[in-house]
């Protein structure tokens, strides 16, 4: 069975999984059913772009339907691991993601004029979290050798920034903190038992038991989706702040040079502010929730599932409000030129502008937003990341 599903990835064989279905108790019997069909030659998998019947697509691929043994049906049905794929794929991107948004913070950072002070090492050594800690290493790197700073460093009368910028290193840390550990509890659970019942060779024994309830996953899931729906938050905020003339330290308002003619990036905060409201709802949790099944003998039930789409949602929308992000704050930094911004924003800026111009009249950008979207599934700011 292992050698077959080792061959159907090696040869691009995908069984064709409908999402919708599992409770994340007992297991995901629904979606791994699916999967199991193409094991024994049934059901549709995509192969070389074309969704086909499995069998026809097994055959191009040169390999063999398996007849299946005693309990090898129950352990392809009955466990975690549609949920944990789902889940650990969009945890994967998220951390990369808040990591990016320490890239686009600093960038806002340097459009507004701000300090790099709340980010000084012995603030954060004085409260030891490690994500804390992390962030704040990371925003110092980034902001390094600023002409912007400079410019401001003597006689400024401000003394504090707003928090969407100066508690970045406490707010992004706290994120990545979670973050971590719903990683730890996906890794744990990809070296798991999760079929029931477990048959223990050494004693022969065969016992029921509950390692198919998703509850660790999808506790872990919900706790990653409020996470990363305050990292859009934090996000919009510091959007607002670029374009609101009341808050942008002498930028022009919304980001134009014709002011009270053109809309400037007007629209990209409402998109922004569409985004936050999407994440928020998509953030209640799934766990909390309980739908009793098969006559009431699975009498609760994880939801594990749904909290692993929601996930993956909530961070198709994080990437569009730090795209936005990205972007307005490029567009910032072009009008405090012919200061340069710190060495890492000032390779984050070069990266924004080779694939979006500065704007100077009204036009459509949503294209734009698609090609920073882009430039971050393409890994365009990994050596901004790592």
């Amino acid at each position: 069975v292992i050698d077959s599903l080792l061959a159907m990835v090696e040869r691009g064989v995908s069984p064709v999984v409908p999402e919708k279905g599992s409770v994340g108790a007992s297991g995901d019997l629904a979606p791994l059913a699916h999967l199991a069909l193409v094991v024994i030659g049934e059901g549709e998998a995509f192969y070389d772009g074309e969704r086909l019947p499995s069998a026809v697509a097994l055959e191009r691929a040169g390999i063999a339907p398996l007849q299946l043994e005693v309990k090898e049906g129950l352990a392809l049905l009955n466990g975690t691991q549609a949920m944990a794929a789902v889940g650990g794929l969009a945890l994967y991107r998220a951390e990369r993601l808040t990591r990016l948004a320490d890239v686009a913070g600093a960038m806002s950072l340097e459009g507004l004029r701000g300090t790099p002070v709340a980010f000084d090492e012995r603030i954060h050594v004085a409260r030891p979290h490690a994500g804390q800690i992390a962030v704040a290493e990371h925003l110092r790197e980034l902001l390094a050798d600023s002409e912007i700073r400079q410019s401001h460093l003597e006689n400024d009368p401000r003394v504090q920034d707003a928090y969407s910028l100066r508690c970045m290193p406490q707010v992004h840390g706290a994120i990545r903190t979670a973050l971590a550990h719903a990683r730890d509890v996906v890794e744990i659970e990809s070296g798991s038992a999760t079929d029931n019942p477990l048959v223990f060779s050494d004693s022969g024994e065969v016992l029921s038991g509950g390692n198919f309830h998703g509850a660790p996953l999808a506790l872990a899931f919900d706790y990653a989706a409020i996470a990363l729906t305050d990292l859009i938050s934090i996000t919009e905020r510091r959007i607002d702040r670029l374009v609101n003339p009341d808050a942008n330290e002498g930028l022009p308002p919304f980001l134009t040079e014709h002011a009270g003619i053109s809309s400037g990036f007007m629209m990209l905060q409402v998109t922004a502010a569409a985004l936050l409201n999407e994440a928020k709802v998509l953030a209640h949790p799934a766990s909390v929730d309980n739908v009793p099944t098969d006559g009431g003998k699975e009498d609760h039930v994880s939801m594990g599932m749904t909290a692993a789409t929601k996930l993956r949602d909530i961070v198709n929308v994080a990437e569009m409000t730090i795209a936005i992000e990205l972007m307005t704050a490029a567009q910032a930094l072009d009008f405090r030129k012919p200061l340069s911004p710190g060495r890492g924003v000032k390779r984050a800026y070069e990266i924004v502008r080779l694939r979006v111009e500065h704007v100077t009249h009204d036009r459509s950008m949503s294209g734009d937003i698609e090609a920073i979207i882009d430039a971050i599934r393409s890994d365009a700011f990994a050596e901004l990341i790592g």
